[in-house]
């Protein structure tokens, strides 16, 4: 048992990786023109949040987000304000990942980590660097989900994990929990919703099952803002409480709603794991378009719950 869980480990490992190297490939292909696009284009509610949307898309992940929001914050480049639209443009934005990882490329990712590896050691070019980079870590996103599906029935036949995958499938608050500590210990939603989908793939566990797990990691990336936000000023701490908040009232306005979900994206594919996708990107779509025209307002009940 101890090797599988070794080797689960590792494609956990991979898909870090492949994350990493996906953000740095994108991340060198603008260079530090990100935090300029942040600092000029934030003006209103509205360019914050299409300003964050885009951005994450970029970096792939939410959480490198919040910590370039909470830093330029606590610097005093942007107000409280302006980041409550970058963190509901930010949530979109992060779902790309998880319909990214979704694609069925048979042995198309092998190529496209001989490509990538290839641009990385042999082209000097920082663009051709950037695109090898971005082409690696996707192969790496692409190996990890085959990873996690192919270990998925081994692991379940262990009385453990498979205690926990029945108690999950009829628990949806402990799904919750589950997608909320595993994402803030890896600090990676995606990696989260990439495990989950690899147990759906192989109808371990049940789509209401993995929406919860999907909903508490939408909790669980809160943390890295958190963590970033520490000793810096009033302003950069209510940028973090903002993340976590938002996330968790959203959590607790859709926990209600997981079946008819469920129903509904079940429609649209029969894939459990496309449809957990799609259910990530109408949680975080219909949360922050509903929410950006009541910026004002999230900002006065945030520093009226936080006065201290």
């Amino acid at each position: 048992m101890m090797h599988l869980f070794i080797l689960f480990s590792l494609y956990i490992g991979i898909f870090l990786l492949g994350m990493f190297m996906m953000k740095s490939g994108l991340y060198m292909l603008s260079g530090h023109r990100l935090k300029k696009w942040l600092m000029h284009f934030t003006k209103t509610p509205f360019q914050s949040f299409l300003t964050g949307t885009l951005i994450t898309a970029l970096l792939q992940s939410s959480s490198a987000m919040m910590v370039i929001t909470v830093g330029l914050v606590a610097t005093g480049y942007l107000t409280f304000r302006q980041s409550i639209g970058i963190i509901l443009g930010s949530n979109i934005g992060s779902t790309i990942t998880t319909e990214i990882i979704t694609l069925d490329l048979g042995r198309g990712a092998i190529p496209m980590l001989l490509i990538g590896s290839f641009l990385v050691f042999f082209v000097r070019h920082r663009v051709g660097y950037s695109i090898g980079m971005t082409l690696a870590g996707l192969a790496c996103l692409f190996f990890a989900m085959e990873g996690f599906s192919a270990l998925a029935k081994p692991l379940s036949s262990y009385p453990l994990v498979y205690k926990w995958l029945e108690q999950t499938n009829h628990s949806h608050l402990l799904g919750i929990l589950v997608g909320t500590v595993l994402t803030s210990i890896i600090h990676s939603s995606a990696a989260t919703i990439g495990i989950t989908m690899g147990f759906l793939h192989e109808r371990l566990l049940n789509v209401p099952a993995g929406i919860a797990i999907l909903l508490g990691a939408n909790i669980g990336t809160c943390v890295t803002g958190l963590l970033a936000s520490i000793g810096a000023s009033r302003e950069a701490k209510l940028t973090a409480y903002t993340h976590l908040w938002f996330n968790v009232v959203g959590v607790g306005l859709f926990y209600f709603w997981i079946h008819p979900l469920a129903a509904f994206v079940g429609l649209l594919t029969p894939k459990p794991d496309v449809q957990l996708a799609h259910v990530s990107v109408l949680f975080n779509v219909i949360c922050s378009v509903v929410a950006l025209p009541f910026t004002r307002s999230i900002e006065s009940w945030i520093m009226f719950v936080h006065k201290k």
